[in-house]
This record gives C-alpha cells, structure tokens and sequence, in this order.
C-alpha cells in the first residue's frame, strides 16, 4: 500500500520475472483438464486423429485468445472487470468479466471435490490402503467414498485451504513460488511414468492407440467439435485467470513468444499425460473409452496388477495434486483480484471471504453425491454436472467470444497490434483474421453444441 494526499492505495502486485509469470500460466492451464480430461476425451475420440485436430485447434483457437486474453490485462493492468471497464470506459463490456467471476466460482466449487479425490487416493497410497483392491473392488469402494458425509469434505477442505493459503501469500511469494516448484516437479513426475509406462508389455499398441490416427473417426464432427473444446478448455480460456494473470505483468515483457511457448508446453503435458496412461490401458486390456471414471476406477485397478504399482500410483496421484493446486490458486485469484478492487480488501479479507464461498459450494457437490444425489438442478445432472455445465458451456464460450470480440473488432488494428505486441510482427495479419473471425466461428459452433443446438 502507498499514500496519495493522505488516501491509502492499494499498490498492484507484478511477477518477479517473465519465467515467474509464464509457469504460473501454465500451471493455471496445466490441471485435472490435462491429466485427467484429456485422457478419457481423447480414449472416447479415436485417439490419435482426435490428437491431431486437438493440437491444430490449439494453433488456430488456443494460442491466439490466449495471446488476447493476456493482453487485454496487462494493458489495463486490472482484474477481468476492471481490465474492459477501464478500456473501454462507460461501455457495457464489462458485464462479461462479471461471467469470469461466476464462472471461477463455480468452477473451484466443483474443482476442488474433485481435486480432494486426488488428494484421499494419495494419501490412502501413502499409507497403503489402496495397495491391494478393496473389496467389491475400486469402483464400489470410490461410490462408497464419495457418497458418504464427512470424509469427502475434510478432503475437499484441506484442498481449499491450501489454495487459500497460497494465494493470500501473495504474487511473488505465493503463487508465483509455488508454480517454480510445483511445475518443475509436475513435468518430472509426468515424464518418470511416461517412461515406466512404455516399458510396460503391450504399451506399444497403447501409443499406436494415441500416435496413429484413425482416419475413419474424423467422419464424426463431434470428434472435432470434441478437440475444439479441449484445447479451448485446457487452457483456463474465457474464465479470466489469464487476465488476471496478464495484469500483473510489466509493459517491458513481452507475449507473443511467451503466450506461444504456455500453449506448447500446456500441450506437451496433455500429450505426455496420454503416454503414461495409455499404454498402461492396452497393456492391461482396458477399454480407452472408460470415460470420466479413468482416473479413480481403472486406473488404481491397473496400478495393483503392474510391477511397482503402488510408486507408480503415489507418484501419479501426486501429480495429479500438484496439477490441481496450480490450477485452483489461479481461479481463486480471478475474484480475489476483483473484490481487492471494488472493496479496497487486503489481500488476506479478500483470499479467506471468496475462499470461503467456494469451499460453501463445494459442500454442495459434494453431497449431491451422497445425501443429495437426487437433487439435479440441470435436467438429469447432479449439482457438479450443472454446475460445470453452467460454467463450462455457458460462461467460459461467452467469455471467449466477447474477447476476441473486444480485441478484434472494438480496438483498431493498430491499438490490437500494440496491446499483443504483434506490430512488427510478420503473422499480426494472421493473428487478427483468426481472432475476429475464425476463433469466434469456432466457439459459437461450441456453445450451440454444447447446447444441443447442433
């Protein structure tokens, strides 16, 4: 804080260095979406044709509103409110950053029961528990876990507040300290299993599985409405956590190469996530398509049977926490930044009030697994389906097109090529046709599916 005639401000935090800034963005990208979504989206989708239109969707959609998100914030150097209120003054632009602040609500609402999951398996690997199939097997034994009252809470609880505690440190020594040890460890441990995992008998069809494509799935367009909506997703696009991050960066660093290298490597790991998980698939004759229960149901089976399955299970559950972690201190920071703003909180009020709030809707989910299991807001989905449903089809497109939107269309080439820092560069023309015209094309054919609409 600084005084100005005698008012107290609030003075912004930055990175310490662009490194700082690029692994806590990709940490924010790098979560339960790489390891864990893209594995059974991928295992539903063909595999390997589905991840080349993934990787080309992260070229043409992903790079280019990620490059536009982090602009946007750093040249306003606000929260994803403030950031098109002050770029656009007593304009109604500004309502959509309103839908980043619900969306990571409810996102970390759902997220963090999820992410509490990861952190029971670690510890009942820790301790042994899961070293041998209970009995009824994983599958009764994870629907026992999650139906029950208390115990998913306390997990979920302990999540948030290590979430919480992260982010009330601070820029510098909180979230962005924690992303220079969590993502160094992350890529270690992902690549430690990527190569455990081919050692494996019939690992080789697993990579077949996600390296040769099947051309005949490309004749499904959901396959690639499916890749549209990964790559859009993975990389925390439309909620604002990119803006966020953005606005804490100096004018001196600059975002193309930076904006492209957290593209690649949020890719790298989804690849790299797909080459521990599916060649340990096939050697043990697992459907790929398992779904949304890959991770806690099929996978600690597989682990039991193979050789040093029990490190192999505490090293990927680590993994996946860590990934979790790094994602979760990035959505709390959305509102966190906001309500700083808007009410002149300390950073501490504002990281324990929003940190609160969500650790309330958790409770939610969480019984809509238990007691609450009949309650089903959205149609037939339980409270975490509707709620990601709300957040992650409605929200998050919404926000992705208003952005490229306001960057393409509102400002003029030259302020677009100056926010991006794209004015000398020979693909600011390309940049541009893809944010004004081929990126919103691409996300409404996603939110009118994601709507059933097409």
């Amino acid at each position: 804080m600084r005084k100005v005639k005698g008012v107290i401000v609030l003075q912004r935090e930055n990175w310490a260095s662009r490194l700082g800034f690029m692994l806590a963005a990709m940490g924010s990208a790098v979560g339960l979406g790489n390891i864990w979504r893209f594995s059974y989206v991928a295992g539903e989708n063909g595999g390997g044709a589905f991840l080349i239109i993934y990787l080309l969707s992260v070229l043409i959609i992903g790079v280019p509103l990620l490059l536009t998100e982090v602009s946007i914030g750093r040249k306003a150097q606000s929260d994803v409110v403030g950031s098109y209120q002050k770029l656009a003054p007593k304009k109604p632009w500004y309502m959509v950053g309103f839908l980043g602040i619900g969306g990571a609500f409810l996102i970390l609402g759902f997220y963090s029961v999820v992410a509490g999951w990861a952190f029971y398996y670690l510890w009942n690997y820790l301790t042994g528990q899961l070293f041998v199939e209970p009995e009824g097997g994983y599958g009764a034994a994870f629907g026992q876990f999650t139906s029950t009252t208390y115990e998913p809470l306390f997990w979920h609880g302990l999540f948030m507040v290590i979430t919480m505690v992260i982010v009330l440190i601070g820029i510098k020594k909180g979230i962005e300290l924690a992303n220079k040890i969590f993502m160094p460890i992350l890529a270690i441990l992902l690549l430690v299993l990527a190569g455990y995992s081919v050692t494996l008998d019939g690992a080789m069809e697993g990579l077949a599985f996600l390296f040769k494509p099947d051309w005949s799935v490309l004749s499904d367009p959901f396959v690639y409405i499916a890749a549209l909506g990964q790559a859009f997703f993975s990389l925390s696009l439309g909620v604002g956590t990119m803006m966020t991050y953005g606005s804490y960066l100096s004018k001196e660093h600059k975002l193309p190469g930076a904006t492209v290298g957290i593209g690649l490597m949020d890719t790298l790991f989804a690849v790299i996530s797909g080459i521990v998980i599916f060649p340990a698939v096939f050697a043990f004759g697992i459907e790929p398509a398992s779904g949304p229960p890959l991770v806690f149901i099929t996978l600690p089976s597989i682990f039991e049977q193979m050789p040093f399955g029990s490190i192999v299970a505490i090293l990927f559950f680590l993994a996946l926490c860590l990934a979790a972690v790094s994602s979760s201190i990035s959505l709390l920071e959305v509102p966190v930044a906001y309500f700083m703003r808007v009410c002149s909180w300390s950073r501490r009020v504002a990281t324990i009030v929003t940190g609160s709030v969500m650790f309330v809707l958790g409770v939610f989910v969480s019984l809509g697994f238990g007691i609450w299991s009949g309650v089903t807001p959205i149609g037939d989905r339980n409270i975490l389906d509707s709620m990601d449903y709300i957040a992650s089809n409605i929200f998050l497109p919404i926000g992705g097109l208003v952005m490229a939107i306001f960057i393409g269309w509102y400002f003029t080439k030259e302020e677009a090529f100056e926010a991006t820092d794209l004015t000398t560069s020979p693909l600011r023309n390309v940049w541009l046709v893809l944010v004004r015209y081929i990126a919103p094309i691409l996300i409404a054919i996603i939110f009118l599916n994601a709507l059933d609409i097409i």
